[in-house]
């Protein structure tokens, strides 16, 4: 199958990601994922494309993926949300 036919059957997961002070993030779902930038939102892609190869190498090489990947119910979805304190 050509890549360009096997990414019309890729679905949206959304993964839980943790970034701290340094900017280093990681996720609990995605076992071993580490990365770090110059911002959040810089080490909150990167882990988009880290997260990306690594399924794309799980499905090249014939590895299971991670479990959140593999589960047919959806993690519940964590949200930031902004509360003011005086």
């Amino acid at each position: 199958m050509r890549r360009h036919e096997h990414l019309a059957e890729v679905e949206e997961i959304a993964i839980r990601v943790r970034v701290d002070g340094c900017y280093l993030g990681t996720s609990l779902d995605v076992p071993g994922l580490v990365a770090q930038g110059r911002s959040v939102a810089e080490a909150v892609e990167i882990v988009r494309g880290l997260a990306r190869k690594i399924v794309d190498s799980c499905l090249e090489h014939g590895d299971p993926l991670p479990r959140v990947f593999r589960n047919k119910q959806r993690p519940n979805r964590e949200y930031g949300v902004p509360v003011s304190v005086s």
